[in-house]
């Protein structure tokens, strides 16, 4: 085994050390600092309570390093004995070092009270470690990075929930220094959204600050998703809009050669085309049913916004259904997720045949209309009657779309016992992804 091998192994030794153990093992300690200084980086690389920004701060031509750090290179192998292998295996350890500062920073989150301070952080190395896996910071965390990236989103979710329970959040928020260091997030929202009830004054207005930062943010997100995905086919019965954006150059050009004058080397053009962009689309009604419980807070959130920006769209009837023990009909207020956000109540069981009933009777026409149910589909013994409900409205013409929930990583849990019916009933249960549910409505929709 080379030097190089030896060093790589001190510094992994030492981050599992002390991912399993906070207490130091002096051993390690001391043999990776000489690794560290040997190979010329800053001893701050060892330390978790220095966060990464910073490192960078301090030593600016390490950021680029972190860039990509974590990403798979397909076309490096292990190299022959020669001296190029020596400088690839030198690379490794730096590279260890580096690896070892962004897991143990994010994922080493201590115990005890948490502060703002130390909260803001720990998202802003979370950040960098999705820079390194080759992502833009909150991407992991917010379901917008592809599928080649591992989905370490719910366990980097779960650290920053149990950061979130460790802060004594209304204390923060009531302050608007320390409030102003806080980055919202889908565990920040959950516990605002928990605990809403028993802000006011300044705390309150701080907390809908963030709420409505985060549904932005999320916002922008899930309408870039939208107008990306397959839309109707162009309808040209529709004149075009003749705005500059809807210009067609090359067909302007085309028709008017005519018109060119050798002589003044100039084109006149006497008639403007523009391209069409009207969809043909026909009157829809899109029912989403969401469950509320405690468990299903990140399909609540996410829904509520994708409900909104449906609801935006020409010629789409938007209905949104909240329920766990009881349902509350939402849909005064889905053109402003922000307000309806406002009016939940998470937590609480699950009451399934109380939300059809509230549902069935907004289906006017069967098969223009699209019935979104997104939830786990325990149902404490109310099984049967909700699935009768289900199995009712797929059989008279509704689009039935069943989904396990709606979340950044798209990891689902579905009760088997509904999961198995959806299947045999021909509407299997959706991937519980955001993209997915975002492309199925769309291709319906339009």
């Amino acid at each position: 085994m080379s030097s190089h091998d030896s060093r790589r192994q001190v510094l992994y030794w030492r981050l599992l050390a002390r991912l399993f153990d906070p207490e130091e093992q002096a051993a390690l300690e001391s043999a990776s600092l000489a690794v560290v200084e040997d190979i010329g980086l800053p001893p701050a690389l060892l330390d978790p309570k220095v966060s990464v920004d910073t490192t960078v701060q301090r030593h600016p031509e390490l950021a680029a390093e972190f860039d990509g750090l974590m990403v798979p290179d397909p076309e490096s192998a292990d190299a022959a004995d020669d001296g190029a292998g020596e400088r690839d295996r030198a690379a490794e350890v730096r590279r260890a070092a580096l690896v070892s500062k962004v897991l143990l920073n994010v994922f080493a989150s201590g115990s005890g009270t948490v502060t703002a301070g130390q909260l803001s952080q720990w998202q802003a190395d979370a950040g960098w470690l999705e820079r390194a896996l080759g992502c833009e910071p909150g991407a992991l965390r917010g379901g917008r990075a592809g599928g080649t990236v591992p989905e370490i989103g719910p366990e980097l979710g779960a650290i920053e929930a149990d950061l979130v329970r460790r802060m004594h959040l209304r204390e923060v928020l009531a302050d608007p220094a320390l409030a102003s260091r806080l980055t919202p997030s889908m565990s920040l929202i959950e516990q605002l959204l928990r605990d809403k009830g028993n802000l006011s004054g300044v705390a309150l207005a701080n907390a809908k600050s963030l709420i409505r930062r985060f549904v932005d943010e999320v916002a922008e997100v899930l309408r870039t998703q939208v107008e990306k995905s397959t839309v109707g086919a162009l309808d040209r019965s529709v004149p075009p809009k003749r705005v500059f954006r809807n210009l067609d150059l090359d067909r302007t050009i085309w028709k008017n050669l005519t018109n060119w004058s050798p002589e003044e080397e100039r084109l006149y053009v006497d008639r403007l085309y523009y391209r069409h962009t009207a969809r043909k689309t026909t009157p829809q009604r899109l029912i989403v049913v969401v469950d509320q419980s405690g468990s299903m807070v990140d399909s609540m959130v996410n829904c509520t916004i994708l409900a909104s920006i449906f609801a935006g769209l020409p010629k789409v009837d938007v209905h949104l259904i909240a329920y766990d023990t009881r349902a509350i009909d939402l849909t005064p207020w889905v053109d402003d997720p922000f307000e309806t956000l406002l009016r939940t109540n998470l937590g609480g069981g699950n009451d399934g045949p109380v939300a059809m009933a509230m549902a069935r009777p907004k289906i006017t026409e069967p098969r223009s209309t699209v019935m979104v149910w997104i939830s786990d589909f325990y149902e404490f013994g109310r099984s049967q009657p909700l699935f009768e409900g289900i199995e009712a409205v797929h059989r008279s013409g509704v689009k039935f779309i069943p989904v396990g929930s709606v979340t950044s990583s798209g990891r689902q849990e579905v009760n088997p016992w509904f999961r198995e019916r959806f299947k045999a009933l021909g509407t299997p249960v959706l991937s519980g992804h955001i993209r997915g549910l975002v492309h199925e409505l769309k291709t319906f929709l339009t």
